[in-house]
């Protein structure tokens, strides 16, 4: 599943060398030419992940890596450092600022494109395209297709993007609003109560193979993906 990557970028060849680069991959590409106004478009919407150019006009790339950090709505994008700093301090000033993974210029784009695959599949695995199996359910998001063994299960999309964060979070609880904000985004804005629907749904649709069992509801709490 490809994802929003917001550029953040202020050489204007750089930042259309990337961008071109991530488009032909799939991604969504937002651009921003400085921290100010790359805040403003996170305001709106959150980004899957950010290039953040260390060097940038006003605000610099460090300072609001750090400010993305330190916001409860933004700590947990993933950021991916580009700065032509390729010393060693400056790396671990990078990476202490908050910063996933840092890429020094100039970089390939195939480097960059496996660079961001892989800080997807650290902090929000349901992006980063891989086929999941869990207790014999299967789910790939290439094929947008959900079986188990020999037989296709019919999902519609909110069903399968809510099925799909569920089986790379197994475990774990989410509440209505986190469910939101990680399957339809934080700037959409629909009832709470949506996701019960769909929950609802998604066990009916996992029924024929018994892996409606696996959707777990905690009462007050919010729902999960059962692991054992």
């Amino acid at each position: 599943m490809n994802s929003i990557v917001l550029v953040v970028e202020d050489e204007p060849a750089i930042q259309e060398l990337v961008a071109v680069n991530l488009e032909h991959a799939g991604h969504q590409v937002w651009r921003a030419s400085s921290a100010e106004q790359a805040d403003a478009m996170v305001r709106d919407a959150l980004p899957d992940v950010i290039l953040l150019d260390w060097m940038l006009p006003g605000t610099s790339g460090l300072a609001y890596a750090r400010r993305l950090r330190g916001a409860e709505r933004t700590r947990r994008i993933p950021i991916i450092m580009l700065t032509a700093r390729a010393q060693e301090p400056d790396k671990l000033e990078g990476l202490e600022a908050g910063a996933d993974d840092y890429l020094t210029k100039p970089f390939s784009p195939k480097e960059l494109a496996a660079r961001i695959k892989a800080v997807l599949r650290r902090r929000a695995p349901q992006l980063s395209g891989d086929l999941v199996e869990i207790e014999g359910l299967r789910l790939d998001p290439a094929s947008y297709r959900v079986s188990a063994g020999e037989r296709r299960l019919s999902l519609s999309p909110a069903e399968f993007r809510l099925l799909h964060f569920l089986m790379t979070h197994p475990g774990r609880v989410y509440s209505r609003t986190q469910l939101l904000d990680h399957v339809w985004g934080d700037h959409v804005y629909i009832e709470e109560r949506t996701v019960d629907v769909h929950i609802r749904r998604l066990r009916k649709a996992l029924e024929p193979s018994g892996h409606d069992r696996l959707i777990d509801t905690v009462r007050g709490a919010g729902y999960g993906l059962r692991t054992a």
